[in-house]
């Protein structure tokens, strides 16, 4: 009875959902692609959990990332062997498009082993992040704020350089260059959401700083030149964790400072012998696929660590060797991210002495 018990629970099954606001479509597959059930249900915690529980076997359970990811990844992964999130991105399909036949796809290709899986963070990991997407919220909504001012300005043939256009103190006096009354009260408005974010930035800035120091890793990015108190958080909540990452190149891809090269015919025979080919690999420029904001803190910190009179002497001799300014600042910036990602797994704080002594050696 016991072995009958062990080989039922040793039956492997696909999961594929498909999940909607009101309903979420599943398809569960067997170890040789038969469908073995499908079925929609309501997209509510206590309905998916009893079906989920209702499954014999050791279960692999896929969806896509969205708007429901992170609270069925709470909700579910305790009940399952394993547990993908997939990025969607990676999973278009051609020709006639279903919800069943969406969940088949997902359930097939997990079987296959064909997801690209996105990262999920613990739940008690989670406050960091979520007060890092507050902050880095505000701030965007201020600079699109901003941009929105300088447009109406430069769209009358006003000019607006620096920041004197979103001073109170000099307020007016840019309001009454604008002479139609539309205008005029559009600017007023943006004005007033303005001042309303700025009220904002100082308790999010303070918030997300203050969670950050609950983190141990705080003082080791802290240590790497470049990064100060807003991006040593921001990473914190990004990142989440170094072992995400197998290599550093996996880093540099992730924060959109991997090369995209291109080659063909790389052999040609030689003799009757197949030798590598002289032609160079092209390259495409860097990798579409990245985190928009750890991409920024890594190059906003390249940009500020070559102010600095060591990184500074690296950078000058790039230039010097005829490596081109923008290839200079990448390798500085992916110099950075390769040492918040050592550093990190090591748990060292940054010594610019035994950096030295290691690459001379």
């Amino acid at each position: 009875m016991n072995v009958v018990k062990h080989i039922v629970n040793r039956i492997l099954k696909y999961i594929g959902m498909d999940v909607h606001r009101d309903s979420t479509t599943v398809v569960v597959l067997d170890s040789q692609g038969k469908v073995l059930m499908e079925v929609t249900l309501k997209t509510e915690a206590t309905v998916l959990v009893d079906f989920i529980r209702g499954l014999s076997g050791t279960l692999y359970l896929t969806f896509e990332e969205g708007t429901y990811s992170a609270w069925l990844y709470d909700l579910l992964s305790p009940y399952v062997e394993k547990l993908i999130v997939c990025n969607p991105r990676k999973n278009a399909t051609r020709g006639n498009k279903s919800d069943r036949r969406d969940a088949r796809k997902l359930a097939e290709r997990l079987r296959a082993g064909q997801l690209s899986s996105v990262y999920h963070e613990p739940l008690a990991r989670r406050t960091l992040k979520e007060l890092a997407a507050s902050y880095l919220t505000v701030v965007r909504d201020g600079t699109r704020v901003m941009n929105r001012l300088k447009a109406i300005y430069r769209g009358r043939g006003i000019r607006c350089e620096g920041k004197q256009v979103y001073s109170p103190r000099h307020r007016q006096r840019w309001l009454e260059q604008l002479k139609e009354p539309g205008v005029h009260q559009r600017a007023e408005l943006l004005y007033l959401e303005w001042d309303g974010l700025l009220k904002l930035r100082a308790p999010a800035r303070r918030a997300l700083l203050t969670e950050a120091r609950k983190h141990s890793a705080r003082r080791i990015l802290a240590s790497i030149p470049g990064l100060g108190p807003i991006r040593v958080a921001l990473l914190l909540a990004l990142l989440q964790t170094p072992y995400r990452f197998c290599t550093k190149r996996h880093l540099w891809s992730y924060g959109g400072l991997g090369l995209i090269t291109r080659g063909s015919g790389q052999y040609h025979l030689v003799g009757g012998e197949l030798v590598s080919s002289p032609r160079a690999v092209l390259v495409r420029g860097l990798n579409p696929e990245h985190h928009p904001e750890l991409k920024a803190i890594l190059k906003g910190a390249a940009l500020a660590v070559i102010e600095s009179p060591g990184p500074q002497e690296f950078y000058l001799r790039c230039l010097d060797h005829g490596t081109k300014p923008e290839l200079a600042r990448l390798t500085v910036a992916r110099k950075i991210a390769t040492l918040v990602w050592t550093l990190w797994k090591k748990g060292e704080v940054y010594d610019a002495e035994r950096l030295r002594q290691s690459q001379a050696a």
